[in-house]
């Protein structure tokens, strides 16, 4: 076993007793450690104060007396006023830095028992933050003195990973942060779900600025602002969370927006404008598109971060805002600085925590989980429920999934596409006509006008009659030669086109039906197959 040294305070109050025999009548704690059979101390380092050299010497005489193998390292720590925070924590801080510890060979208890409150209290922070490399020990009397019974002791390892019911507790309260920060969407992305655990370990950890990083609409904004309001609730901020998208400030106003502006700054200045920075005081600022900002306002930005300081338009004197910061771009910044339209120095401060958050279409699984996300949040907002029936979501949600879905919009474009066909079913039941002609709306939209579902009919249909054909009509037909060419049968492409409506009719003859409506095109069955 590796030597086990104790460190703390003497006790002037418990650790005293006249100095005679009957000082052995009376339990004290920093003696009684040393009187445990089953704790074996090889150095016990008691700390005291000028006024105690008298008691620290009697004390250090009566552990060497009961546990001869014990070295005792006095050291004088002297406090103008023990009951001072800043004080006492400096001085121990300086203590802990100066004694040459070493963990790999020695074990170390810290004994809080002894000194007053303030003295515990900052042994127990630097223990927690590993200035203080050991674990903490707390002594008591026993319920029943007897003699020189030595009491009881306890030690706590402040790792916490250590204690099952705590780690497992631990464990409940991150996966709650993270699907707090995921707005309690069940995403099944593995990459984004490893994202946002690592988000909400920094987040409640570090004060440290954010950078976000994705293609537009890949939802920057709202995770910062589900960053701040996780914060919040676990009170490590107490100010407003302020959004800026730096896009929007242009020329001499952008200064003015950012930092304020005193009465008369400028032409217009009527009155002292306090700014966003002054605003997110104790709170957090959002800069989304942060490349954006001109050089003069990246480094009024950075000395703002580094110092919290910064000077108003037309003042002469600096004032103050604790915020925490949370950069979003869409643009490579580490081009920008190449380019020169970024300063070097402003990224390097931002890229402490860099997380690029991934484009829809790289996170096609997660399309059904957000898509009752938005209707949840339609309902929210409309104060109507609306829902799909299974053959319309079923129909969307392959569509959502498949190569010709270009999500170039990301979130936003979901967002609109659930909108749209809320907004157009009002009995409350998405149907499959709703859904193909948002279909055509986002084909259009993302093929710049060319309905991208007929991309698969070009080698059957010439141009003219493509040209002639409804919308509506061309994605139904896309999608019946989309099945056709999987399907290994007219009758097997005609059972999975006629699922539903061929269970109410009394006979069935699917490859029939199938053959009449390709018929209506001028086309048959052995063109598409042919095409396979």
């Amino acid at each position: 076993m590796k030597p086990l040294v104790v460190i703390g305070f003497l006790g002037s109050t418990l650790d005293a007793g006249k100095f005679g025999p009957t000082r052995w009548n009376k339990w004290r704690p920093s003696v009684a450690i040393a009187m445990h059979e089953d704790l074996r101390v090889d150095r016990f380092v008691l700390i005291h104060g000028k006024q105690h050299y008298r008691l620290a010497d009697q004390v250090a005489a009566d552990i060497a007396s009961v546990s001869p193998e014990t070295e005792v390292d006095q050291r004088l720590l002297g406090f103008d006023d023990p009951w001072e925070f800043e004080e006492v924590y400096g001085k121990l801080l300086d203590f802990a830095r100066d004694y040459p510890f070493d963990p790999d060979k020695e074990d170390y208890l810290i004994h809080i028992t002894t000194g007053t409150h303030v003295l515990q209290i900052c042994l127990f922070l630097l223990t927690e933050a590993r200035f203080l490399p050991g674990r903490l020990l707390q002594t008591q009397p026993a319920k029943k003195m007897d003699g020189n019974f030595p009491g009881r002791l306890s030690t706590i390892d402040l790792d916490l990973s250590r204690y099952d019911s705590l780690a497992s507790r631990f464990a409940v309260q991150m996966a709650e942060g993270s699907s707090f920060l995921k707005s309690g969407i069940e995403t099944k992305n593995k990459a984004f779900n490893a994202l946002i655990d690592e988000i909400e370990q920094v987040g409640g950890r570090s004060k440290a600025p954010i950078l976000l990083t994705g293609p537009t609409g890949a939802g920057k904004s709202r995770l910062a602002r589900r960053i701040f309001e996780l914060k919040k609730l676990k009170h490590q901020v107490s100010g407003s969370f302020v959004e800026v998208n730096c896009a929007t400030l242009r020329g001499d106003s952008a200064m003015s927006a950012l930092f304020g502006h005193t009465k008369g700054a400028f032409t217009g200045a009527a009155s002292e404008r306090a700014g966003l920075l002054r605003t997110a005081d104790k709170g957090m600022l959002f800069l989304d598109e942060i490349g954006e900002l001109g050089a003069d306002e990246q480094a009024m930005i950075l000395r703002a971060i580094e110092e919290k300081r910064f000077l108003p338009v037309g003042a002469d004197k600096e004032v103050d805002s604790e915020f925490q910061l949370i950069a979003g771009s869409n643009k490579d910044l580490s081009a920008a600085v190449a380019n020169g339209t970024f300063r070097d120095d402003l990224l390097a401060r931002l890229n402490l925590w860099t997380f690029a958050l991934p484009s829809l279409v790289d996170r096609k699984e997660d399309i059904e989980p957000n898509l009752e996300y938005e209707l949840d949040r339609y309902a929210e907002r409309e104060g109507n429920r609306v829902t799909f029936n299974k053959e319309a979501r079923d129909r969307f949600l392959k569509f959502a999934s498949s190569p010709s879905a270009l999500w170039s919009g990301n979130f936003r474009d979901l967002a609109a596409s659930v909108t749209r066909m809320a907004t157009l079913s009002p009995e409350g039941r998405i149907g499959r006509e709703t859904v193909d002609l948002e279909i055509m709306k986002l084909d259009r939209l993302w093929h710049g006008g060319k309905v991208a579902a007929s991309d698969g009919l070009d080698n059957l249909i010439n141009d003219e009659a493509l040209d002639a054909l409804d919308p509506f009509d061309l994605v139904q037909l896309a999608e019946v030669v989309r099945i056709s060419r999987e399907s290994k049968s007219m009758s097997e492409a005609g059972r999975t086109l006629f699922a539903s409506s061929r269970k109410r009719r009394k006979t069935a003859n699917d490859a029939d039906r199938l053959k009449k409506y390709l018929a209506r095109f001028g086309l048959s069955w052995a063109e598409i197959s042919a095409e396979t």
